[in-house]
């Protein structure tokens, strides 16, 4: 049966369920309760301005709760500030103390948090969290935290049990560019170029003339080896040959209006393309010069110039362009150890990463689990040192099968397939960032600003994993609780029971 009820109901007839009180039980509110906001205080204010003017700074609460919103909703900047005017309990996140129904910000003030909350500072903020969910989930048997090196102060060193795993990998956080090939960014620098010389003109005296820059023809030579399938290796050449000689062109003719005029009428932007094309066009002509396709510190994109190829080797993605990540993984929480826009050895952080594994738990892990990069022979030979066991085959020939070892070899082969299946979740991390948060596509322009962008998806990572974690002590409470007072719990609902 369906009953039509087609009236409209008025504003003031509206009913809101949670009755003017905010639920306990909503994760936004759990989410406050967790995140240590006063430690951030004082690291929040070193980057504000101390001129005295201007507008005050937003608290610390705000500015940081406002991020991590972005981040878990999965919005723009202006969809996240009307996110939070409409929701009170995103409001009560971001520590206001009644609703309001005016934006609480402008969103034009993302980069500036941003800015505010570099790369470290959100690393202290997963450390501080992590610290305040250990201390709460802490039993007597866990050791201390190591504040110093392995030394007591008498010379000798502590003895110390090895226990738990650590994951360690390395991935790409690709950054939101075009695909660059070395004719689209000639093509893409002589544009840029020829703005600098119409910006330049316009504020030149009248009556001189504008200085050729056969754009037109430029742009035909560029389109038609562009839109073809399949282009000649001369044919390439031949039109990389030409936008280099446009470019040179330009150089000469941007020299002369600056005699006129000076650089200084360009703005912050176009200054800045200026010097970074000035590179490009120094890296693609000696790589014309040498036919060469790689040069050190290569230039990919002029609106992002920190982004570098990243060499994956993968099959689906042979080269990547962004950040390259070195994380460790332990009991699904994850540590930011490395971020760097240039190309690095994964293999060499291996024992940092131990180092900090002791310093965050009291003791080195029992097994590091890792992929064949990482195990040169200083990193077995360390690993062997504190008798920590290291994933994967041993080096040299397989030893023969015989009888007396056969059992043995048997127990390392299980062992082996066991320490993989155990490392898949490092990589199921990797899947949840690029999946779920926005690790698979960098969407800011600035380096650090995206290095921020990136922490934040870690950040938010760990914050649903502890929410669940937090569900299920919840529920094993209630139940222990239960089954002390003479209940167990069936798969079924609860039923009493006699004697346990």
């Amino acid at each position: 049966m369906y009953k039509h009820n087609l009236k409209q109901l008025e504003f003031v007839e509206f009913s809101l369920p949670f009755q003017g009180h905010l639920s306990r039980d909503n994760k936004w509110v759990k989410l406050a309760a967790l995140i240590p906001w006063e430690q951030f205080e004082e690291r929040y204010q070193k980057n504000l301005s101390r001129s005295g003017t201007g507008h005050p700074a937003l608290p610390v609460r705000m500015a940081l709760a406002a991020l991590i919103i972005k981040e878990e909703l999965g919005v723009s900047d202006r969809d996240c500030v009307e996110q939070i005017t409409e929701n009170p309990y995103l409001q009560y996140f971001c520590g206001l103390k009644a609703f309001i129904t005016e934006p609480p910000f402008d969103a034009s003030l993302f980069v500036h948090f941003r800015k505010r909350f570099p790369a470290d500072v959100l690393n202290q903020v997963n450390n501080a969290i992590a610290q305040k969910v250990r201390e709460n989930q802490k039993s007597p048997q866990d050791p201390p935290p190591i504040q110093e090196d392995s030394n007591d102060g008498s010379g000798e060193q502590q003895p110390l049990f090895n226990q738990g795993q650590l994951l360690v990998d390395a991935t790409c956080a690709p950054a939101d560019i075009t695909y660059p090939t070395d004719l689209k960014l000639l093509n893409k620098a002589r544009e840029k170029r020829e703005q600098i010389i119409d910006e330049l003109h316009k504020v030149r005296e009248r009556g001189h003339k504008k200085p050729r820059t056969y754009r037109q023809r430029a742009r035909k030579q560029f389109l038609s080896v562009a839109k073809d399938k399949r282009v000649s290796r001369k044919k390439m050449r031949r039109c990389r040959r030409q936008q280099l000689g446009y470019l040179r062109r330009n150089l000469k003719s941007i020299d002369q209006l600056a005699q006129h005029t000076g650089i200084g009428v360009l703005g912050r932007g176009l200054y800045k393309d200026l010097l970074v094309i000035a590179e490009v066009q120094r890296q693609q002509q000696w790589m014309y010069d040498h036919s060469s396709v790689r040069i050190d510190d290569r230039i990919v994109s002029i609106s992002q110039p920190h982004v570098r190829p990243i060499k994956r080797g993968k099959a689906g993605s042979d080269t990547e362009f962004g950040a390259k990540i070195s994380i460790s993984l332990v009991d699904g929480i994850s540590f930011v150890d490395r971020i760097s826009w240039d190309n690095f050895n994964e293999g060499v952080d291996l024992i940092a990463q131990i180092k900090a594994y002791r310093k965050r738990f009291g003791c080195y892990p029992e097994s590091v689990h890792a992929d064949k990069i990482y195990r040169n022979r200083e990193n077995r030979r360390y690993c062997k040192d504190h008798k920590i066991r290291l994933s994967g085959p041993k080096l040299g020939r397989p030893p023969k099968v015989t009888a007396a070892n056969a059992e043995e070899l048997k127990a390392a082969k299980k062992q082996a397939r066991q320490d993989e299946v155990d490392r898949n979740a490092v990589e199921g991390k990797f899947g949840q960032g690029k999946r779920r948060y926005s690790l698979n596509r960098i969407m800011t322009k600035l380096s650090h600003t995206s290095e921020t962008a990136i922490m934040l998806s870690f950040l938010m990572m760990y914050l649903k994993r502890w929410l669940a974690t937090l569900l299920f002590f919840v529920f094993h409470r209630a139940r222990m609780l239960l089954v002390q007072r003479g209940f167990y719990i069936a798969l079924g609902p609860l039923s009493p029971s006699a004697q346990l």
